[in-house]
Formats: C-alpha cells, structure tokens, sequence
C-alpha cells in the first residue's frame, strides 16, 4: 500500500494530512500540472453523470469541490460533497460563497467507507482523482455502491497509464520528474507530490479497476481512456 509519508499512522490519516498541508495551493498547482486538461476531464466525467438524469448527487472525495461545481449543469435538486480532509473542505465551501447556482451544494467531512447517509440516497455518485486514495478500495466501493439507488449511476475520474510506447516514456517523465519539481517549488509538503505518482503507477487502472467495480455490486461497466490514457473515466450501475 502506497502512503504519503513513512511515518507510523495509516494510510487515512496520512491522506488527511498531505491534504489539509496542501490545501492553500491545491487548486493551483492541479490547473497548473495537468495544464487546465483536468477541466476538459472533469466536463467530460459530469456528462457520464448526467445520462441518469439525477437528482441527488454525491461527490466522494470531493476536495475544494470542482466537480460538485461543474455538475450543477446538470441542474440536480442536491449535491453533497465529502472528503476527509477539513481544509479543503474549507476551501470548497469559499468556493460555493461566491458560486451562483439555485442547486443546493453542501460540503461535509466524510469517509468513503463510512459514508453517513443511508442506503439508496442517492441517484448518481462520482469520484475524480480520489478512489487512488482510499485505504481499501473494495470497501469504499461497497459504500457507496450501498448509497446508490437501485440503477443508479457511479462515475469515476482517475489517473491511468497511456498504452503507447513513446507516450508513456514521456508521461512517466513528467509524472515522476516535473510534477515533484513544481510540487517543491510551490507546495510546503514536498512528498505530496512524490506521493501523486507513486500512487498513480500502484493503482489498479483499466479493466483491472472495473474487475473491482463488479465485485462490489456494480454492472453495465464502461472504461474510457482520456488524452492518449493519462486518466481514465469508469462508469456502472448499481445492480
């Protein structure tokens, strides 16, 4: 299991923190890295969203809340965005003092395997750049398979790995190289940012990801590569 730090303490806790450090410049340095494509990304993930036409909508993992802003396109009736970490929780929630929109937007401290809403609440939940750091992934996926309703939709924004040669080469280049360069010049946690793509190269992306969708109770399952395979957007449906 792939950390942010080598201290003692799990890897909950650990995300927590890296996040709660990082928070001040997260927005920032995310456009910065991924050279505003994270947007183009994140608009083609809240379509995906949008083919249940949902009404309640949860965002795991949410952060300082782009895309639970992004899907108010979709004009929902209710999103609500939790995350474990409490600072960028923050973030998102001066975020939504200056965003207009009539979709009610709510931002909660919560944990992807134990989220605090019943079971069928919602129509459709999503996760962008978030599932890589669950503690346990099966269990998170369980969890909020539990909150879906019956049909209802789970859209997951994540960080793959490009299958061309050449391409790879030099994503793996920027990855392990740039993204830690800049990560130290403008972030105060310098292993944040050797933490993203350690994370990335552990994950289970692909089909191998969508074999973990199945086994926690999803179906109708679709994998759609982005940008030559740098992310990827997983789709299912409650069984």
């Amino acid at each position: 299991m792939v950390k942010p730090y080598k201290e003692e303490g799990s890897k909950k806790e650990q995300v927590a923190l890296m996040f709660n450090n990082i928070a001040p410049k997260y927005d920032f340095l995310n456009h910065f890295l991924s050279m505003g494509i994270d947007k183009c990304w994140r608009k083609k993930a809240i379509k995906e969203v949008g083919s249940v036409n949902p009404k309640k909508i949860l965002d795991i993992a949410t952060g300082t809340g782009d895309l639970a802003f992004t899907a108010c396109k979709l004009h929902p009736a209710e999103i609500v965005g939790i995350d474990i970490s409490q600072e960028m929780l923050n973030v998102a929630k001066q975020k939504r003092q200056q965003f207009s929109a009539s979709v009610d937007i709510r931002f909660e401290l919560g944990d992807s395997e134990n989220i605090n809403y019943p079971d069928n609440s919602f129509d459709a939940a999503m996760v962008a750049f978030g599932v890589r750091n669950f503690e346990n992934l099966d269990k998170g996926l369980a969890e909020i398979n539990r909150t879906l309703k019956k049909g209802g939709k789970l859209v997951v924004l994540e960080f793959s790995k490009p299958r061309n040669f050449l391409f790879k080469q030099l994503y793996h280049f920027y990855l392990f190289k740039i993204v830690p360069f800049f990560g130290k010049m403008f972030s105060k946690d310098v292993r944040a940012y050797t933490y993203l793509p350690e994370s990335v190269n552990a994950f289970p992306y692909g089909q191998d990801f969508l074999d973990h969708m199945k086994s926690t109770g999803f179906t109708d399952l679709k994998a759609r590569p982005l940008t030559f395979g740098i992310a990827s957007i997983y789709s299912g449906l409650k069984a």
